[in-house]
Parts: structure tokens; sequence; C-alpha cells
């Protein structure tokens, strides 16, 4: 029963008798237990999931660009003789910049993100580091939920409330691979690192106020473990439990993550976190991920999908760095949920608040796609 969007099945089950059946009075039916929400934040979203496709929004750091921020511009005069060039430190602005953040934030919503993720990708203390800003950790992170709180609660009607995922991004370093290509044994971080400067970013991501946390660009899925094993832990020390979307990526045509991984082993390695949702980004536009998507769908059957892919290929002479238009990455992503491949869906690099809008008009009267949630297989052993 892994893979279910639910809290620990022990802990909603103790107490009742081994065999109860639907038919006893006064006593709720296994399904209903296990459907029965244990978030305690997010609630809604499940119910969301289960009616139309939801979308999450687009790119925070190309839409950065665009403002061609200076090195000074980014520093603020907080950092103006920081020893460490700053000029791609985006998690800053989370400091030195909010208003730009927030305007990144309000455009996704104006055109009809669900969810908007937290500007912290990189906010942890061994991404900071390469700054030597790793002592900031805390506060970048505090400061990006805080800001995506303050723009979701503007946007959020009852029609359609927002939602603000806490995302935790993969680090410049990887516990599974050698950095050293003459040295296979070498690592330059290691799992209690990780797990130590996860547990640091989903405290303040928490602390101010996101509703999910998105563990996301996957390429090591060893990384991975370490923060699911700092956001369990979290939520046992807190007594929280908020919806978790888990989003590796395939880094080529081989199908693999980085860490060498099929689709399919990577999610049988991290479903016992039961999220809510597990699914791809980055590294590929639409066509390309499909077949994964797809591979994705069939392995995690009781499970959301979600889909969020790079706008193409990368093309520096395009002013979003890659060549899709929102018509083009919008057409594709409608033939994933005409085929019901998924239940979330948006844009990693290179898709802007036009992209997700048309995003939004194409998937929009397709219905999401349909969990199924035997908890006994019925087919013969």
């Amino acid at each position: 029963m892994v893979g279910q969007p639910w809290g620990c099945i022990s802990r909603v089950t103790a107490g009742i008798p081994a065999g109860i059946r639907s038919s006893s009075p006064g006593i709720p039916t296994i399904e209903a237990i296990m459907s029965s929400p244990a978030y305690t934040r997010g609630q809604a979203l499940p119910g969301i999931l289960e009616r139309r496709i939801a979308l999450i929004d687009g790119a925070m750091g190309t839409m950065i660009q665009r403002f061609k921020l200076t090195e000074d511009q980014v520093r603020g005069e907080r950092f103006l003789k920081h020893g460490k060039d700053l000029k791609n430190n985006s998690d800053l602005l989370n400091i030195t910049r909010p208003d730009i953040v927030r305007d990144i934030h309000e455009a996704f919503l104006a055109a009809g993100a669900d969810i908007i993720e937290t500007n912290t990708f990189g906010a942890t203390t061994i991404a900071q580091d390469d700054y030597l800003l790793g002592s900031l950790a805390r506060e970048l992170n505090l400061a990006g939920a805080r800001i995506a709180r303050e723009a979701a609660d503007k946007h959020t009607t009852p029609e359609q409330p927002r939602f603000v995922a806490g995302t935790l991004g993969p680090t410049p370093r990887t516990a599974s691979i050698s950095p050293d290509v003459n040295d296979p044994g070498a690592r330059n971080v290691d799992f209690e690192q990780l797990r130590a400067a996860y547990f640091e970013q989903a405290q303040a991501l928490l602390e101010g106020g996101v509703d999910l946390f998105l563990v996301e660009t996957i390429f090591d899925t060893l990384n991975a473990k370490a923060a699911l094993f700092a956001i369990d832990e979290l939520f046992e020390q807190t007594g929280e439990r908020l919806p978790l979307i888990i989003s590796g990526t395939v880094t080529d045509a081989s199908g693999r993550i980085l860490s060498g991984q099929t689709v399919t082993a990577f999610w049988y390695s991290v479903r016992h976190a039961q999220p809510l949702a597990v699914g791809l980004n980055c590294a590929l536009g639409a066509a390309l991920m499909r077949p994964y998507i797809q591979e994705l769908a069939r392995a995690a059957p009781d499970t959301y999908i979600s889909c969020y892919p790079n706008a193409g290929l990368p093309n520096p002479m395009s002013e979003t760095g890659f060549d899709e238009t929102p018509d083009v990455t919008a057409r594709l992503l409608r033939e994933f949920a005409a085929e019901g491949l998924i239940n979330i869906v948006g844009g990693c690099c290179g898709t802007t608040p036009e992209h997700i809008g048309a995003i939004r008009q194409a998937v929009a009267p397709l219905p999401a796609r349909s969990l199924q949630r035997a908890f006994f297989r019925t087919d013969a052993a």
C-alpha cells in the first residue's frame, strides 16, 4: 500500500479489529479509513486532483533573467562587500529583492497556477556554501516561503485556492557519484550532511507557511532519500504532515536519472515516502519526456502524476533560453492529458506565465488521470 497519499496506516487503523467488514455498524470501512485525509496543511489539494488537472508554475530562473540584474543589484546594500560573486545566486533575491520574487509569483498566479514554488531551489547550506553564504540558509528559506505565502493568499478565492510548495532542490553535490573520474569511491558529501541541510531547509519552509513539500529535479536518488528522511523527521518532531510531491529528472535518452536508475526503479526507491504525487521535471522538453511519463504512470497507478518539462531544448538566441513557444508546449501537454497521463502539469526551464496560461487553457477541458486504488491483488498469483 505504498505510494498512497495518506498518513501512516498504523496510526489510522490502530484499535480496529482484524476482519472488520464494511457492513459492521458504526465502524468505517478500510477504504474510508485509507482515503481520510491525514494532512495538517494543504488538505484541499487531494480533492482538487481528483476532480481536475492542477497547474504548477513555471521557471523562476527564466523570469529572473528577464530582469537582467547586475551584480550590485543582486547584492543589495547588505552584501555589497561580500567576497564572492553573487549574480547567479537567485535564492539571495528573497532577501535583497523580494519585490522581484513576489512579482514573479503573482504573474504565475495570474496566469492560473494552482501551485507556486518557493524560490528556494538552492537554499541549502550545501549549495549556499559555494557563495560563502551557508549560514543564511534558514533566513533564505523563511523569507522565500513568506513571500510565496503572501502572493498565494492574495490570489486565493473560494473557487480556486492557491497552494505554496516548499521547494527542495538537489544541491550541487551528489552522494552517489564520485566528483573525481580517477577515484570512483570519492565523495564530496555524505548522507548525514545532506539530511542536516535538508532538515534545516524544510523546517524554515514549514515555519514560513508552505502547504506542501516539493523534492524536485532529482538526479541522485540518495540525495532525494536524505531529503525525504529529513522531511519525515520534521513531521515526527512537529506533528505536522504536509502533502509531498517527488519529481525526478531523466537526463538523456537512456531513460535514466544521472545516478543510473530507470524511472520505474526510481519510483520503487522513493514510494515508501507515500507522496501525494510523483513525476518528472527539467532536462527534457515535453516531446522527449513523454515515454518516461508513460512509464511512470504505469509504475505508479495509485499515485498522482506530475509533469513539468522544459520549454524544449536550450537555445541561447531565445529570450527565455529555450525553443518552445507557449502554444507548442501547451499542445504537447494537452496530448499528455488526453492520454490520461497527468494530474499536475506546468513548466520548468524556459517556461513563462504565458506558457502556464496556454497550458491551462489547453488542459482545462480534459479530465485528470484517475487512480487505481486496489488494496489487494486480484490477478492470479
